[in-house]
C-alpha cells in the first residue's frame, strides 16, 4: 500500500470527525460542566479505538507522521496532518512530538496556532476581506504570492457592531455566525466614542494571567461560567491609542499598542511570550480537539473609565521607576507605528511594504517595538568591530504591517511575538472611524 493511499484511507476513515473536530474552538483550556460530558468528549476523541490504525508500532507511526509532516507543508494539503492527529490518542501524542510549533516551524497547523506567536525568522502573509454590506471582515492565509486573490485558508472573522457610545468588533472562528453566544467566539475589540482608543479582549486568560478568585460567600448556582478553572470572560490583553492628527486625512496616523500579555523581554535573545510551563505546551494540541459550548457572560468591566487608559505604559514617563534593566524587561511590550517619509514626486507619505501594499490609504501602517530610553541605557548594544556592520536589532523589525491592495482587500503580515488573533484585532482598529484624528 502506497503512502498516499494510507493517508487517503485515514482521511476516509475519520470522516465526520475530520470535518467536525477541526472546525474547532480555540478556547481549549475549558472543561465540560459535568463528568458525563467529559466522558463523552473522551469517547468522541478516541472514537477510532477499534480502528486497525490504532495498533501501529510506534516506529512505523513515527515514520508516517514525519513523512507526512515533511511532504504536506502548506495548505490545503496540510489538512492531512490535522486528520492524522484526530485518529486517536496515540496518534495525537505522536503529532505532539513531531509537529513543531508555529514559532519554530513557521507552519500553521492546528487551531491553537491562531493564538500562538508567529515565526521569528519569517512572516505569516494573510489578507483581509471587508464586506461593507454586513460590516464583516474575514481573515485568510495567503496560499499564493499574488496580492489580490479570491481564495485562501480561512482563519478568523469579525463583525462590527455600532452602539451609541462605542464600536465593538466580535471576533470568531465561524465565518458566518459571528456572535458572542456562538461557541467559536474567541475575543473582541471595543473602542471609545471618538474611535481613538481600543481595548482588545480575549475570551480566555493568558498563560501569565491569574484568574480572579471568587469572593467569599458568593454562589456559583446562577453563574454563567462554564468552568470554575478557566471561565469564559473578557481578559484585557492589549490597548491601542491613536494620536491626534493635525494634518487630518493628509497625514499619517500615529498609534501605540500596549501588549499586556507580551513582556518586553520577549524580543531579547532567548526571550519568550509565555512562562516555561511544559504542561501548557502539552495540553495545547489536546485542547484543540475539544468541542466546548460557551455561555455568554455579562461584562460590566469594559467601560472606558477615566483611568482605563491613564495606566497605559508610556516610554516617556516613569524614569525613576525604570532605572533597573530587569524592570524594563518585565514591562509590557509597546508597539508604535513606523513613521513614513514624504515622497516629493508622488506627493504622499510612503512606507516600504516590499510590494505587499499597492494602494495609498490612511489605514496603512507598520508596527515596530517602541523601546524606552532607559532600556537602551541599561543594556547598551555591543559595538561592532572595525570592518563589520551592525546587525539589525530585533526592535527595528516590522512586527505587523497592514495595507490596502484593492477594493475592500487588505494584506496583513505578522511575525513573532504577535499571534494571528492579536494582529487581526489590531488591524480591526484601523478600520474604525476616528473622529478626533481625521
Amino acid at each position: 500500500m502506497s503512502f498516499r493511499s494510507i493517508v487517503r484511507d485515514l482521511r476516509d476513515g475519520i470522516g465526520s470527525l475530520s470535518r467536525r473536530g477541526f472546525e474547532v474552538r480555540l478556547s481549549g483550556l475549558n472543561r465540560s460542566k459535568s463528568q458525563s460530558a467529559a466522558h463523552e468528549i473522551d469517547d468522541h476523541l478516541d472514537f477510532g479505538i477499534n480502528s486497525p490504525w490504532v495498533g501501529l508500532p510506534p516506529e512505523l507511526l513515527s515514520d508516517v507522521i514525519k513523512r507526512l509532516e515533511a511532504s504536506e507543508s502548506s495548505w490545503p494539503a496540510r489538512k492531512h496532518v490535522v486528520a492524522c492527529a484526530s485518529v486517536c490518542r496515540s496518534w495525537r501524542e505522536m503529532c505532539k512530538e513531531i509537529v513543531s510549533s508555529l514559532e519554530s516551524s513557521g507552519k500553521i497547523t492546528f487551531p491553537i496556532s491562531l493564538k500562538q506567536p508567529g515565526p521569528r525568522d519569517t512572516t505569516i502573509q494573510c489578507f483581509i476581506k471587508r464586506d461593507k454590506s454586513n460590516s464583516t471582515y474575514h481573515l485568510y492565509l495567503c496560499l499564493s504570492s499574488a496580492l489580490v486573490v479570491e481564495n485562501g485558508k480561512f482563519f478568523l472573522s469579525a463583525k462590527r457592531n455600532r452602539r451609541s457610545t462605542c464600536t465593538e468588533y466580535i471576533i470568531s472562528m465561524d465565518a458566518d455566525n459571528i456572535s458572542r453566544s456562538n461557541n467559536r467566539y474567541i475575543g473582541r475589540v471595543r473602542s471609545n466614542f471618538l474611535g481613538t482608543k481600543f481595548i482588545i479582549y480575549d475570551s480566555q486568560p493568558q498563560h501569565n494571567t491569574v484568574s480572579p478568585p471568587v469572593r467569599p460567600g458568593s454562589s456559583r448556582r446562577f453563574s454563567r461560567k462554564v468552568s470554575p478553572k478557566v471561565p469564559l470572560g473578557n481578559f484585557n490583553i492589549a490597548q491601542i491609542a491613536y494620536e491626534l492628527n493635525v494634518l487630518g486625512t493628509r497625514g499619517p496616523r500615529r498609534m501605540h499598542c500596549v501588549m499586556h500579555s507580551i513582556p518586553m523581554s520577549a524580543l531579547e535573545p532567548g526571550g519568550t511570550t509565555i512562562p516555561n510551563h511544559p504542561n501548557l505546551v502539552s495540553h495545547s494540541l489536546e485542547d484543540s480537539f475539544r468541542s466546548i459550548s460557551f455561555s455568554k457572560r455579562i461584562d460590566k468591566s469594559s467601560e472606558f473609565g477615566g483611568s482605563r487608559f491613564a495606566d497605559m505604559a508610556d516610554p516617556s514617563i516613569g524614569t525613576e521607576d525604570l532605572q533597573n534593566g530587569d524592570r524594563v524587561k518585565s514591562m509590557p511590550l509597546i508597539l508604535k507605528n513606523k513613521q513614513p517619509r514624504w515622497h516629493e514626486q508622488l506627493q504622499c507619505w510612503c512606507l516600504n511594504f516590499k510590494g505587499r501594499v499597492t494602494v495609498a490609504s490612511v489605514k496603512n501602517f507598520q508596527l515596530i517595538a517602541a523601546i524606552p530610553p532607559q532600556a537602551s541605557a541599561a543594556d547598551p548594544p555591543p559595538q561592532p568591530q572595525t570592518g563589520q556592520t551592525q546587525p539589525p536589532s530585533s526592535h527595528d523589525k516590522v512586527i505587523l504591517q497592514f495595507g490596502k491592495v484593492g477594493k475592500d482587500i487588505f494584506t496583513m503580515d505578522y511575525r513573532y511575538p504577535l499571534s494571528a488573533f492579536q494582529a487581526f484585532a489590531i488591524c480591526l482598529s484601523s478600520f474604525d472611524t476616528k473622529l478626533a484624528c481625521e
